[in-house]
């Protein structure tokens, strides 16, 4: 019984605890809500409440400086409807004027309409009422602020104009893939190409503000500022990119290609000057933003892997480029499979140097069969110290994986060797390939390919990237230089003479390679689909740069790659050529080919077309009486040059012109471009010589 009656005394004690604890937590709220309420309110509002200050984000330049990616901002218009400052006195006396300037601004309503909707948001207290839904341009927001209340500002008349950051490309989709994309509005990160990459570096870094109680009235103050993002200068050259692209998309409309990728890299450096990825959406049509395929297209790339494969054999010393193959009829087999040459007859006999100037695919194949076939693992392993199984680690994210397989995998047979040979059961991407041709070019030092020259604020660079080096060297001189005289071979008595010129030397070497489709093979659905290609260097006696330009599944029944991707070569060279490479060249008197046909031009400046005409030269009658700017006409004689006008005040016509010049023009003449395209200017949506406002924006589409 004493139990029972400790027991019970215990649980009394707990329970008048908390009963206790109770009333004394209900006195305290009540405390606070009636007696110290006045004084936390004014700890409150001696206090801030702080907001993040986003940064502004950096541009992307191109090498020279130009803008290639930069953040344009919108203007989304709201009212705070009891705004301290906006008495019913003061509302009701410009509402009627407000709302007729929205009405004119926005033109989708009546004044009334406008009114009505003002006046019942302020009726319902909306602090954050959205006056249209539509973002407007800065320059609209410069009239918007003279409107009737909205002149006031934020605390007397309410209005409230949120900004967005729209990411522009100001070249269109020149680079449009490698430069990237945003996860929508600026402050939400890059999403791919070197938006992604280099995020961290262009966001800069938040700050914050606060709003401040001061004599009865809340403004804002900066409490730590933020710090804008660097502007990340790459190393492409949009003139370069502008003729590289226009290059690929005639050849690929020519040849009703899936896709294609153009990319000239520096020899010594690796700087990137220009990288093209067009993808076919419709016959005719092709687009860059849609995938890297310079970066992440791993495919098996056909004979100008026989490159890396000679040169392996040349290290080991199994082989001469005196020694005599036999290729017979231009068929052999290999156990179970017949190995073909391109041509039906065969090409005999040849020595090591021929079957490689004529890609002959039995040849190559009997050469690595005969001295590996008891050794395979020697020769995969000279590959494999010449670097061509490892990724790159480029800083655009998305690489494809390079794939050579050795001895001893699931996937190696017996004709894995000799397929091997000529460039197939390998994969590689097209920058993987044109990094491997590039050391042979700088002679064997492989450097890393790099997008970004370095970051620079208001314009001076506060940092530099030096070029990185992968391999040393990636064979002995002896067959470095056994290397390059065969790739002039190519060029100069091969499988690519079509691209052979008088003015300066190409050395490089063709692909045609049959394109597997998954588990239905190389002849799906019993069609065979191509992937041509064109990779070297030039010019071949001082390398300057290196090219590689891959067409996939051309459908017109041309596939071989010195016509499909070698002319796409040959395009971008000439103009690099003659813009960029300053040695002395022999020129060339076109005039005394009664044949010739003198190429059009696009309209341009004096000084650089005259360049370009001199080092192909080419023919000039100058009508142009020293003008800067110039259009030109290809006569049967001649090139005429005629002067542009570019009249003060007035739209400039930029018909014809290149990208490069007709953003320059119409900058100056105080513009803002949109453009649309590559090649050449088709259209302006401002008439020429008519009057126009400084800010005002031209629309331009380039074919």
């Amino acid at each position: 019984m004493a139990i029972k009656r400790s027991i019970i005394f215990r649980v009394g004690i707990i329970y008048l605890f908390f009963l206790g604890l109770s009333f004394w937590l209900i006195f305290e709220l009540i405390s606070l809500k009636l007696f110290e309420a006045d004084q936390w309110k004014a700890i409150s509002h001696s206090g801030s409440d702080r907001n993040i200050v986003d940064a502004n984000r950096g541009e992307i330049l191109d090498v020279n400086g130009r803008k290639l990616a930069c953040s344009v901002p919108s203007y989304r218009l709201y009212m705070d409807l009891l705004a301290e400052g906006l008495t019913d006195e003061l509302f009701n006396a410009h509402i009627d004027s407000l709302a007729w300037h929205l009405s004119n601004f926005f033109r989708d309503k009546s004044a009334a309409a406008y009114k009505r909707d003002l006046t019942l948001a302020r009726q319902n207290g909306r602090r954050y009422h959205m006056v249209h839904p539509r973002r407007i341009s800065y320059t609209d927001l410069q009239k918007v602020n003279n409107f009737p209340l909205f002149r006031l500002g934020r605390n007397r008349g309410g209005f409230i104009p949120e900004q967005f950051d729209r990411r522009e490309l100001p070249f269109g989709s020149l680079a449009a893939r490698t430069i990237g994309k945003l996860y929508g509005e600026s402050s939400k990160g890059g999403m791919v190409g070197l938006e992604h990459a280099y995020n961290d570096v262009l966001s800069g870094t938040a700050g914050s503000s606060a709003m401040k109680r001061v004599s009865g009235r809340w403004v804002p103050e900066v409490v730590v500022p933020p710090v804008d993002g660097l502007d990340v200068v790459t190393t492409i050259d949009i003139a370069i990119q502008d003729v590289a692209e226009h290059a690929l998309r005639n050849q690929l409309v020519r040849h009703n290609a899936s896709h294609g990728v153009a990319i000239l890299m520096e020899v010594q450096t690796g700087a990137i000057k220009a990288i093209a990825n067009l993808h076919r959406i419709r016959q005719g049509v092709y687009i860059e933003d849609y995938f890297n395929y310079a970066i992440g297209a791993s495919t098996e790339p056909g004979s100008t892997f026989k490159l890396p494969v000679i040169m392996a054999a040349l290290e080991d010393r199994t082989i001469r480029v005196t020694d005599t193959i036999d290729t017979g009829n231009g068929a052999f087999r290999f156990f179970d499979r017949v190995m073909r040459d391109s041509n039906p007859a065969g090409f005999g006999k040849l020595s090591v140097s021929e079957v490689f100037e004529k890609s002959s695919n039995v040849g190559i194949s009997k050469v690595i069969f005969e001295n590996y076939k008891d050794n395979p693992r020697r020769f995969v392993d000279r590959l494999y110290n010449m670097g061509l199984n490892r990724p790159l680690d480029v800083e655009i994210r998305g690489e494809g994986r390079p794939v050579i397989k050795y001895p001893g995998d699931n996937s190696w047979s017996g004709v894995t060797l000799p397929w091997m040979s000529i460039g197939y059961e390998v994969q590689l991407t097209p920058l993987q390939t044109l990094t491997f041709y590039n050391a042979v070019a700088n002679k064997g030092r492989m450097v890393k390919p790099k997008f970004v020259k370095g970051y620079s604020r208001h314009g001076r660079m506060v940092k530099r990237f030096a070029p990185e080096v992968i391999n040393p060297s990636i064979a002995s001189r002896e067959t470095i230089e056994t290397a390059h005289q065969l790739l002039l071979g190519v060029v100069e008595r091969g499988t690519a003479t079509n691209i052979r010129n008088r003015q300066y030397t190409i050395a490089g070497k063709t692909g045609t390679a049959q394109v597997a489709r998954g588990a239905e093979g190389y002849r799906g659905g019993g069609n065979v689909e191509y992937q041509a290609s064109f990779v070297g260097y030039f010019p071949a006696d001082n390398p300057r740069y290196s090219c590689i330009v891959v067409v996939s599944a051309p459908s017109n029944n041309v596939y071989y790659g010195n016509v499909v991707a070698g002319t796409v070569f040959r395009e971008i060279s000439d103009r690099v050529y003659a813009t960029t490479i300053h040695e002395a060249s022999t020129p060339v008197i076109v005039a005394q080919n009664p044949n010739a046909v003198l190429p059009f031009s696009k309209g341009g400046t004096r000084d650089e077309l005259n360049k370009i005409y001199g080092k192909l030269g080419l023919p000039v009658y100058d009508k142009s009486t020293e003008t800067e700017w110039i259009s030109t006409m290809a006569t049967d004689s001649a090139i005429v040059m005629r002067p542009r006008a570019i009249p003060s005040g007035l739209v400039p016509s930029v018909i014809g012109m290149g990208a490069k010049d007709a953003i320059a023009v119409l900058e100056n003449a105080g513009l803002n471009v949109h453009m649309q395209g590559v090649g050449r200017v088709v259209s302006q949506s401002l008439a020429a010589g008519t009057s126009f406002r400084r800010g005002n924006t031209i629309y331009i589409r380039l074919n």
